[in-house]
């Protein structure tokens, strides 16, 4: 499952990179040192951070730190996403890039909508739900039915080795 809060929750001192790596060591931990740096790198193009991609979290506008939030709402191929205002506080460029990349990201995807895009999009579909619907937070289900709780908390001892230059 992905999730983007509406207000972001990044880490100031790690790079655009480090996060998506951070995330994906937690939400697709079976998958293989090579399949994430490929996944970390399709998502960095894909919303337009690859040339961000060594810059300090904290260092980054607004608009950047959204599309970080996102892309680690989408990273690992979650089937669910959930983006709570995902445009909130940003300028109406960005806002329109951030659509763009909500868009082509649909497809395959369960996705829990806030009501701030049909305000913002004119004419979009596909809102499934609203900021009212609730969802249980004692457990997380994968798909390989492993469950997860809230504090859960992996180990990435093994961080420091992987990233060691592929991106």
């Amino acid at each position: 499952m992905g999730v983007c809060m509406q207000h972001n929750v990044l880490f100031n001192y790690l790079t655009t990179k480090e996060h998506l790596l951070l995330y994906g060591y937690i939400k697709v931990p079976h998958w293989s040192k090579q399949e994430l740096y490929q996944e970390v790198k399709r998502t960095l193009k894909e919303t337009g951070l690859y040339s961000h991609r060594h810059k300090l979290a904290g260092s980054l506008s607004g608009g950047m730190k959204r599309k970080l939030s996102i892309a680690i709402a989408l990273l690992g191929g979650s089937r669910v996403v959930i983006l709570d205002e995902p445009t909130t506080g940003v300028d109406p460029c960005s806002r329109r890039s951030i659509w763009e990349i909500i868009s082509k990201n649909k497809k395959g995807r369960d996705q829990q909508e806030d009501a701030e895009l049909p305000q913002q999009l004119p004419g979009a579909s596909g809102q499934i739900g609203s900021d009212e619907t609730s969802m249980s937070t004692d457990t997380f289900t994968e798909r390989d039915g492993t469950k997860l709780s809230p504090g859960f908390i992996p180990d990435l001892s093994q961080m420091q080795t992987v990233t060691d230059g592929l991106i």
